[in-house]
């Protein structure tokens, strides 16, 4: 058991911040936030932004870059305030794809972030 967790935390990780999209170039800058924050605060980590539609890059690329780095984990983590028909049948879709192009790779797909009671409770902050 002491030795599986010291070659699963020598595995190189990468994080998948998967968001809608928009035509607006500058709709995409609070992932990019996030990102970058997240680089921070996990130098080792690799880090990516993948859109489902309308901005680049897709999901499909951003995966083959971490596999081009030799990533053996991917957390995917869907950028959405609520589970729609994208988060529920559209992503699965898409990590069943990417499970199949790159089987070497571990990919783990979070909740949608709104779903998390601690995102809810900032926002009620924020609100009030």
């Amino acid at each position: 058991m002491i030795l599986k967790r010291q070659i699963e935390s020598m595995a190189l990780q990468g994080t998948i911040l998967f968001a809608h999209g928009s035509r607006d170039p500058l709709w995409r800058k609070p992932a990019e936030a996030i990102a970058e924050r997240l680089r921070a605060l996990d130098p080792t980590r690799r880090v990516g932004c993948a859109f489902l539609e309308m901005t680049e890059p897709d999901i499909q690329t951003c995966a083959a870059e971490m596999a081009g780095q030799g990533v053996d984990r991917i957390n995917v983590v869907p950028l959405f305030l609520g589970v729609g028909k994208h988060a529920r049948e559209d992503l699965p879709l898409l990590l069943a794809q990417l499970k199949a192009e790159h089987p070497r790779i571990d990919f783990a797909l979070q909740g949608a972030v709104g779903e998390d009671e601690r995102l809810v409770d900032l926002i009620a902050h924020i609100a009030l």
